[in-house]
């Protein structure tokens, strides 16, 4: 079975083709930063706007890559949500009826389904269950995946996810959209000893039992120190080495109680903080003291892909899974439990 995947979410266009038996064969990605930096945010109108773009090239270069034409695909599976609405019904438009066209099945797909699913497609010996780390710029969860289909949620954020912190984080000190990983890379950059005075940022709620998220106060508390200090490149890269710490502590004491409580020792980490690289090692230690293991997706895999959404697609089909009828349906809001 080869199946096409496309990826309109928000603001990455992603085109890709799965083979059950061989893996992936074709990967291409267009990404709309430099339209939205200008605007310090996605703008979701200039988001669809540039998916009708860009759907058709990108899909032209995944078959030239897979050698192959289109007459040769089995199925194709798009993102149904979450999302932006409008980029999500350019998506799922343009795969319904491309799917109409060729008289082949199409597939609606869970955007945290496929995130959590990416490090399969390079870990054949991952399998059911297992924990997952969600952390991207829209969710912050812990994810029981008990097997396809069937996950139970273990903890949320109560208020910004994770990414969304790094970003806002980053443009209250000046750091242009998308701050969040040039954040991550002055954190990286700190020096034992640089303006210690701002140390240390709380870490909220790890004082009380449970799995949930908040860091809306991290947030608040970096933009009071940063109001307080010398607005400089030596407070910046201090700042962000402690809210990071503080951002890569708290995913650590709520993963090892996820471990604990479920005994599960595999863990997955998805989502584009997923390739930040202080997290990554962290997260890596950690398992191996438990005596478990650790797997994150490829960086590529990491934020939004067609990829994920061709594997996904492509694991329920072969359960016999597929949309009924022409009708399409997105959802802004899919809760995946």
């Amino acid at each position: 079975m080869r199946v096409l995947g496309i990826e309109t979410s928000c603001d990455e266009t992603g085109v890709a083709i799965y083979d059950a038996q061989k893996g992936l064969l074709a990967h291409a990605l267009y990404s709309q930063i430099a339209i939205h930096s200008q605007f310090g945010g996605v703008v979701p109108e200039l988001a669809s706007r540039d998916h009708v773009k860009y759907l058709v090239p990108l899909l032209e270069e995944a078959l030239f890559q897979a050698g192959m034409h289109k007459s040769q695909l089995d199925a194709v599976a798009y993102t149904a949500g979450p999302g932006l609405i409008g980029a999500l019904l350019t998506g799922a438009c343009f795969a319904k009826a491309l799917a109409f066209a060729l008289n082949i099945p199409a597939l609606a797909v869970h955007h945290l389904e496929a995130h959590l699913l990416a490090a399969q497609m390079d870990c054949a010996q991952l399998d059911f269950p297992f924990l997952v780390l969600l952390v991207s710029g829209g969710h912050t969860q812990l994810i029981e995946a008990r097997e396809l289909g069937d996950y139970q949620l273990l903890g949320d954020t109560l208020d910004d996810a994770v990414g969304e912190a790094f970003d806002k984080t980053a443009k209250l000190m000046g750091i242009p959209y998308p701050g969040g990983a040039q954040l991550a890379a002055l954190a990286d950059s700190y020096q034992p000893g640089q303006a210690a005075a701002i140390l240390p940022f709380p870490r909220p709620m790890t004082d009380r039992p449970g799995l949930d998220f908040s860091f809306s106060g991290l947030k608040t508390h970096a933009s009071m120190m940063w109001n307080k200090c010398e607005k400089n490149e030596t407070a910046r890269v201090a700042i962000a080495h402690a809210f990071q710490t503080a951002i890569v502590d708290t995913l650590l004491i709520k993963c090892k109680r996820a471990v604990l409580q479920t005994a599960n020792l595999r863990l997955v980490v998805a989502g584009g903080v997923g390739a930040n690289r202080t997290l990554r090692a962290s997260l890596q230690a950690l398992m191996a003291g438990l005596q478990g293991q650790v797997y994150f997706p490829r960086i590529e895999y990491c934020t939004d892909n067609g990829a994920m959404v061709a594997y996904t697609g492509c694991m329920h089909l072969l359960q016999g899974r597929k949309d009924e009828g022409q009708a399409i349906a997105v959802k802004a809001r899919w809760p995946l439990a």
